[in-house]
């Protein structure tokens, strides 16, 4: 072959190959750029991408949307539901990785001059002090063409013929994708947050346990941050153009700062950062919420600049003035040119608040059968159970209900000084005959966990070999929860089965067969939930919101599931104690319990109410 056809047949080569990267990169589009529903997966692509992905998802939904929120990936933590409800507006979240606020001023510029706007929220975070007009990734962190001004073909050339091994990921992904969050699509597409399903119904209380599940608040790393003048000018000019287009276009502006955990604050000069949000009241008012009591707890966050929704459920009610939820007094600040400088000189001597301030320690107590005789397993007899009983009201102890419990931590109202919950599980006829009364004598209350396809004894089973225990019948139940002393929550209805009793697959637990698909097991868990939820309410008439795990077994899919059917509140079997913490929600879900039985003593009863793990 001649050395022209080589080279002819060389580039020809090449030409084909960039055409297929180029074709694959356009059709899988891995960036969100290309704007087309080929192979659309918003939630991927924002991942990629936020910065061009979400305006290209807004091309086609702008309209579903009137209000916005601006800054980096900390905004995502202020919810635009609650944002909706406060302003009557319809919000989209725009956060960005790391964004400075020549990113935020880009996006707020096309908005303000392409979309109808009601409402901007900006968050300044504490790192736009040091970073400005940065760009570490030009595929990652690259602001779209409409908004910076750059040559459009320039911008879509450098995607078509990216690696194409970003596509290939993605295809890859879209075979591995669940409902769950996982690392590929961690945006939930209609509202432009991080999807924080999973975060949001994660069982959080013992503080060492936290430590386990997030090791970087045992051992905080360590760092040298500085403010950077230019970067602190940059942001201040920005923030200053931010604010005379939204008044020139009569749009309502709202500037916060997002919560920051004490040791990453501990990274800047305290001097300097206070410089920094002094600066930042000369150019607008904002609302404060960099350094409080909140800055010192690690469970209201879940990395070092990330914190909960919860938090940003807290700091948006102190903006609107909601007082249905609690809300530390010190949390959120109205900063102005005129108290700026006496604000951050007060948070100089900030200290962590005492645990006792926000923390409530719980124990819990696991019931189930009364009978004469009594096991070291699951039953107990009358004598014994009202000695317990007796013993702990002597000493002080107040049984509370779970609305005590989710009223503590959401409200804020608070528990007796030395507070307990006592559970039964099933739904034993016992319990009405036997400890029902003995609990009215002594003044306490229980909740009994019931599995509605047991109620009123056997009929479930009616046709077995099997007789079961008696359980009591809906009336029962009635007269109990009438009574204030019992409330009646969900053990299920039929997830509670036993091989023997069952001509099919028995589902003996609330976890998922291993051969179900994710849709077949929440649809059963759901219909399930609503089916208790009918049998309870429509027989008793209390809400049923709290749920007892059959056998305590449960996954993250599971208490997905029950989260978003409404139960706020679960329990295990797993035992020890537990902590709730006012503003956390997770913090009711998972709840240990100490398994009570005939062996029990009186005197371990007592030193698990106390706090002990050892008898004796």
């Amino acid at each position: 072959m001649s050395s022209k056809k080589w080279l002819g047949l060389f580039f020809a080569t090449v030409l084909a190959l960039g055409a297929c990267v180029a074709g694959l990169n356009f059709l899988v589009d891995p960036f969100g750029v290309f704007s087309h529903k080929a192979l659309e997966w918003p939630s991927y692509e924002m991942t990629i991408n936020p910065r061009t992905a979400k305006m290209t998802y807004l091309k086609e939904h702008h309209d579903e949307y009137d209000s916005y929120l601006l800054g980096c990936s900390s905004t995502s933590s202020f919810p635009v539901d609650k944002l909706n409800q406060y302003l009557n507006a319809r919000f989209y979240n725009l956060i960005m990785y790391g964004a400075d606020l020549l990113d935020v001023e880009q996006q707020a510029v096309y908005l303000l001059e392409h979309y109808e706007v009601k409402h901007l929220v900006v968050n300044v975070y504490l790192d736009n002090a040091s970073v400005y007009d940065s760009l570490p990734d030009p595929l990652s962190y690259a602001m779209p063409p409409e908004c910076t001004g750059e040559n459009a073909g320039a911008f879509y050339l450098k995607y078509l013929f990216a690696d194409p091994r970003h596509s290939v990921d993605k295809l890859r992904a879209m075979g591995q994708d669940t409902y769950l969050t996982q690392s590929f699509d961690v945006f939930h597409e209609s509202t432009g947050a991080y999807d924080k399903k999973v975060r949001d119904a994660e069982a959080i209380g013992d503080l060492e346990r936290y430590y386990e599940a997030y090791p970087v608040f045992a051992n905080y790393p360590e760092a040298d941050c500085r403010t950077d003048e230019s970067a602190i000018t940059g942001t201040l000019e920005s923030l200053t153009r931010i604010r005379d287009l939204c008044q020139e276009k009569g749009v309502e502006l709202l500037v916060l700062t997002a919560p920051l955990y004490h040791e990453y604050l501990n990274y800047y000069d305290f001097d300097d950062a206070a410089s920094f949000y002094i600066r930042l009241a000369q150019v607008v008012p904002y609302w404060d919420f960099s350094y409080s009591s909140v800055s010192f707890e690690p469970r209201y966050f879940y990395d070092e600049t990330h914190f909960r929704n919860s938090v940003g459920d807290m700091a948006l009610a102190r903006i609107f003035g909601d007082t249905s939820i609690y809300v530390p007094e010190d949390f959120g600040t109205y900063v102005t040119a005129d108290n700026a400088q006496a604000h951050w000189e007060a948070l100089r001597s900030l200290q962590p608040p005492a645990a006792q301030d926000y923390t409530a320690s719980v124990p819990v107590f696991m019931y189930h059968h009364l009978d004469q005789e009594g096991n070291d397993s699951t039953a107990i007899t009358p004598e014994h159970f009202e000695a317990q009983i007796a013993a702990l009201t002597q000493a002080g102890y107040t049984a509370v209900l779970p609305d005590a419990l989710r009223a503590y931590v959401i409200q804020g109202t608070p528990l007796p000084e030395k507070p307990i919950v006592i559970t039964f599980d099933d739904g034993y006829l016992s319990n009405y005959e036997y400890a029902w009364p003995i609990l009215k004598k002594y003044g306490q209350q229980a909740t009994i966990f019931a599995v509605g396809a047991t109620a009123g004894n056997t009929e479930h089973y009616k046709d077995t070999d099997y007789p079961i225990t008696p359980h009591f019948s809906w009336e029962q139940a009635r007269e109990m929860v009438d009574s204030g002393v019992i409330s009646v929550q969900s053990h299920t209805f039929d997830l509670h089965q036993w091989p023997d009793y069952e001509s099919g697959r028995a589902r003996e637990n609330i976890l998922p067969f291993e051969d179900e698909t994710e849709a077949e097991y929440r649809s059963v868990l759901s219909q399930d939930c609503e089916k208790i939820r009918n049998a309870i309410q429509g027989s008793t008439g209390e809400e049923v919101h709290v749920l007892a795990y059959p056998a305590g077994r449960y996954c993250d899919l599971s208490q997905v599931t029950l989260v978003e059917n409404g139960f706020d509140t679960t329990f295990t079997t797993e035992e020890g104690g537990n902590t709730l913490i006012r503003g956390l929600p997770q913090s009711l879900l998972g709840l240990h319990r100490y398994t009570m039985h005939q062996a029990v003593s009186v005197e371990q009863t007592l030193a698990w109410a106390a706090g002990a793990e050892n008898s004796d």
